[in-house]
């Protein structure tokens, strides 16, 4: 990866985008990168728009704040598309050329016309996958929602490997100090109540994310290419 790659994550208060882009940013340090990641919400409260934006490079990087042109967009719920439950609108907005997007969603969304023939346009790949129903089923809560959008990520793009995100959930829940506000200590904390033993939180949301890796779909205009995923 020679350039720096920008993400933005869109999500509802309670679906971990914080805790995510934390995530992620650290893996790619674990593989020697530079990152920095930047959360951006308003009201602290359950279902509020959340987002997060996250830069990797394998250079210093010197920009921060808000992502207005990012490679990457990934949705944590439809709310954020079908609702208008985020902060850019339409929920693509800014996106670069040759982007990708990856919804959080069982079945693809129904877009509008002028939608599809701008995303056409921008020649932007949009996937999706069920990651709340992953982690429902293979996680035990809906609270591992953003490891399993995490996994979708990994198939998507290569931008860390499964080592250093393996490690970084780790260092996360298991004694990681980054606390972004007192919502997300919480849901840390909340998440950890779910299991009997660290260990186990571990295992069971690393199984998440290779759930969701291999459950990724591509939606491309008015098809759907079911089991074609790819980069």
């Amino acid at each position: 990866m020679g350039r720096k790659i920008s993400i933005r994550m869109s999500g509802l208060g309670g679906q971990g985008v914080v805790t995510a882009a934390h995530i992620l940013g650290s893996a790619a340090t674990y593989d020697g990168k530079h990152s920095t990641v930047n959360p951006f919400f308003g009201a602290e409260k359950r279902l509020a728009p959340a987002e997060s934006y996250v830069r990797i490079a394998s250079e210093r990087i010197y920009e921060r704040g808000e992502i207005l042109s990012p490679n990457i967009i990934m949705i944590f719920h439809p709310h954020v598309i079908t609702m208008g439950k985020c902060y850019t609108m339409p929920f693509f907005d800014g996106i670069q050329d040759g982007g990708k997007i990856l919804i959080n969603s069982e079945v693809p969304l129904d877009f509008r016309q002028e939608e599809r023939d701008k995303l056409e346009q921008l020649n932007v790949k949009v996937f999706y996958v069920p990651a709340t129903q992953i982690a429902t089923e293979v996680g035990g809560t809906e609270l591992s929602t953003n490891m399993a959008m995490l996994g979708g990520l990994m198939r998507i793009a290569d931008l860390v490997t499964h080592e250093a995100i393996n490690a970084s959930i780790k260092e996360r829940f298991d004694g990681g100090k980054f606390v972004a506000s007192g919502t997300t200590a919480a849901l840390d904390d909340v998440l950890k109540s779910k299991y009997s033993k660290i260990a186990e939180l571990l295992e069971k949301n690393i199984k998440v994310m290779e759930e969701a890796e291999g459950a990724v779909n591509e939606y491309i205009l008015n098809s759907v290419l079911k089991g074609q995923e790819g980069k």
